[in-house]
């Protein structure tokens, strides 16, 4: 039997070596390829995202960048996560709220969500068996996977003790 593995809550990506590039060059080669430049501005959005493991608000991240006193706009920073998320730096989460969170991820590094709807606790977790059931079942089917997020909507053990 596979074991779960909790971990710490916390457009394509281009060319096939991707994953063994460094994030902030796969984002200067995916800009590239869009006509764009890093900026400073978005420099600085892309280390402090990646400074920080965990889900974050966009706004959050504004409030965090004023916080170093670093001068950007709240347009590029919704712009940049975009970006970030067209080639996939960057997941864009629903978690059953009116709020986006966002997290970045690593395509090697794959983990889904349990998200308590009492209180809003977010579990993240990998699980070998359901990986490849997922693969299995694309397969039968034909299909070829990009990507896929895995949303489990319940009870955190706290909430649900106080349910029952």
């Amino acid at each position: 039997m596979s074991e779960t593995k909790p971990t710490q809550a916390s457009g394509e990506s281009g060319s096939p070596d991707s994953e063994s590039m460094p994030r902030e060059e796969q984002f200067v080669d995916f800009l590239a390829r869009q006509g764009l430049k890093l900026t400073r501005q978005r420099r600085a959005v892309v280390n402090e995202i990646f400074s920080d493991a965990g889900h974050f608000e966009a706004e959050e991240l504004v409030e965090r960048l004023k916080g170093h006193r670093t001068r950007v706009s709240r347009a590029t920073v919704y712009r940049t996560l975009e970006l970030l998320r067209e080639c996939r730096l960057v997941e864009k989460l629903d978690f059953g709220t009116q709020r986006s969170y966002y997290e970045h991820v690593s395509p090697s590094e794959h983990h889904d969500h349990l998200i308590c709807i009492r209180c809003g606790n977010v579990i993240e977790f990998h699980n070998e068996a359901l990986e490849t059931l997922q693969k299995e079942i694309c397969g039968n089917f034909g299909f070829q996977e990009s990507y896929h997020s895995l949303r489990i909507f319940g009870h955190c053990s706290k909430c649900a003790q106080t349910i029952h």
